[in-house]
């Protein structure tokens, strides 16, 4: 994990001669001009209607749109109703909580008979309180307390009651399994959920119904998670370097991608499938569990490394990586100038389609895959190209003044999608490696815990806000046909590995200065057994 972190917290867009993930200061082979063509594609299209209201608390037991829970404060203005500055643990100001002691903050997640908590407090809290305990230790509070509290043990108690509060504590449960299902892959907490849901439900054939179909529901989606990592396993299992099969299969009969797809807008659509399935998948738990480390109140000396699940996280990262090699084993595979030069044309126009969807990840990873240097060093390839519109594209996601046009562009498109007339206006992919480096910053600048001991919540608002942005952009379903033919290719098909690339490069396009020629020497005899 810590080498995977080093290498993203590093990424920016990859100048010529870096490799995708990593930070280079070389400069870009194509200058940047100072064009809006692009960007103004998607700002255009912005409609002008309302934006999305808030979700009411009284339509129990569904959960809100994730774009409607935040306001641009970083938290909803109108939770908290106290006009104290501080009550039973937890510290406001104006009617804002900023901090409080765990215990406390606990004690507010739990509904009691006269209150439920606001659905924004729900969410963050779930979400941070993973830096200071595991899901399985908060959910033993939280049935304890509903518990011992509501007096749901006691078969004397107020029946009354039970049905008054029954509802909130399932609505509790069912927000938690519905937003944070990958929490349940825990048998202590599966075992905890079922075990309060059975007090919830005897005796009441409606909240048995609402219990079993939450229960159903949840199961579901744990089996699709673990369909999906069968399936990344499978393709992890199988793929292969393109310079493997080149030995046994003639380049003549080998396939390329435009042959397979010559349509770049088809190429973007089938790249935004791909896109949305991944991201549909990471849970939003996996941006902080990413970061845990030690809370320096737990006397636990035990390690952390067990609260880093983010395998689809990591997974989401890989496949960035693997579009860039893709690109750049693209290129650099054929023999004739011309092909190469007419591949570069293609994958420019693949890129320009995935901005103007609002495929932002795919878009900076085909950019990164011809900045890389076994690509930028064709320049006698390069000298046949049409630029301009990749001097659009470089200059939309330049990253200077922290990814200033990309940002504006992004926004753009988040507007676009807050008001569309049609699914396709929904998609809105960011550029991953950048979102997770801003979680990461606003994490590392900022305290978990403030002097007094309280966990600074006021942190935890704004993380909660930038990553349920992103929970709203994932639930998008993507609204172009599947091509299984060409998704099989972008998925499965082998690319070259870093030496590969360059020996194809220096192959296509002889080395121009000894430390390149003996690079290249080296490469013909460990990669094809002769000098």
């Amino acid at each position: 994990m810590a080498k995977f972190l080093a290498k993203l917290l590093g990424c920016t867009l990859p100048s010529k001669g870096a490799s995708p993930m990593c930070e280079s200061k070389s400069h870009s082979r194509v200058g940047l001009k100072s064009s809006t063509k692009q960007k103004t594609t998607i700002l255009s299209t912005l409609a002008s209607e309302k934006s999305l209201s808030d979700c009411k608390k009284e339509s129990m037991p569904q959960t809100p749109p994730f774009s409607a829970m935040f306001d641009s404060s970083g938290y909803n203005r109108n939770l908290y109703q106290s006009a104290e500055d501080s009550c039973g643990g937890l510290y406001y100001h104006d009617n804002n909580l900023l901090s409080g002691s765990l215990e406390a903050l606990i004690q507010h997640l739990v509904p009691n008979v006269d209150y439920y908590p606001d659905r924004t407090y729900i969410f963050t809290f779930l979400l941070s309180s993973r830096l200071f305990m595991h899901p399985y230790e908060l959910m033993a509070k939280v049935c304890h307390l509903c518990v011992e509290h509501q007096r749901l043990s006691d078969p004397s108690g107020d029946k009354n009651q039970i049905r008054k509060i029954a509802p909130k504590i399932l609505q509790l449960l069912t927000e938690w399994t519905e937003t944070f299902p990958y929490d349940f892959r825990d048998e202590r907490m599966m075992r905890n959920l079922k075990d309060l849901a059975h007090r919830i439900a005897s005796g009441e054939e409606t909240y048995r119904k609402n219990v079993q179909q939450m229960i159903q529901c949840l199961i579901r989606k744990l089996a699709a998670l673990s369909q999906y990592e069968e399936v990344l396993a499978k393709i992890s299992s199988t793929s292969t370097d393109r310079l493997t099969v080149l030995k046994t299969k003639p380049q003549s009969i080998q396939r390329d991608i435009i042959t397979v797809c010559s349509d770049p807008y088809t190429l973007a659509q089938q790249l935004t499938h791909i896109e949305l399935e991944r991201l549909n998948y990471i849970g939003p738990e996996e941006f902080v569990q990413a970061f845990v480390q030690k809370d320096p109140l737990d006397n636990d000396k035990s390690c952390y490394s067990e609260r880093k699940k983010t395998r689809n996280l990591e997974a989401y990262v890989e496949w960035f990586n693997r579009l860039s090699y893709l690109v750049a084993t693209e290129i650099c595979m054929p023999v004739k100038k011309k092909h190469r030069a007419r591949m570069i044309e293609y994958f420019i126009d693949v890129a320009r389609e995935c901005f103007n969807i609002g495929n932002f990840n795919s878009l900076m990873a085909i950019i990164s895959g011809m900045n890389m240097s076994p690509v930028s060093r064709l320049k006698k390839t390069w000298a046949k190209v049409k630029t301009a519109k990749f001097d659009v594209l470089e200059h939309q996601m330049d990253p200077s003044s922290n990814f200033y046009n990309y940002r504006t562009a992004l926004r753009g498109a988040a507007q676009r999608s807050l008001t569309a007339h049609s699914s396709r206006e929904k998609i809105v992919i960011p550029f991953f490696s950048l979102l997770i480096k801003d979680i990461y910053f606003l994490n590392e600048g900022c305290a978990n815990r403030l002097p007094n001991g309280h966990v600074n919540f006021e942190k935890f608002w704004e993380l909660a806000k930038q990553v349920s942005e992103f929970m709203t952009w994932k639930q998008v379903e993507c609204p172009f046909e599947r091509d299984r033919k060409i998704l099989q290719y972008l998925l499965t098909i082998p690319v070259f590995s870093e030496d590969a690339l360059y020996l194809a490069s220096y192959e296509s396009e002889g080395p121009e200065n000894h430390i390149e020629k003996d690079r290249w020497k080296s490469l013909r005899s460990s990669l094809l057994g002769r000098v």
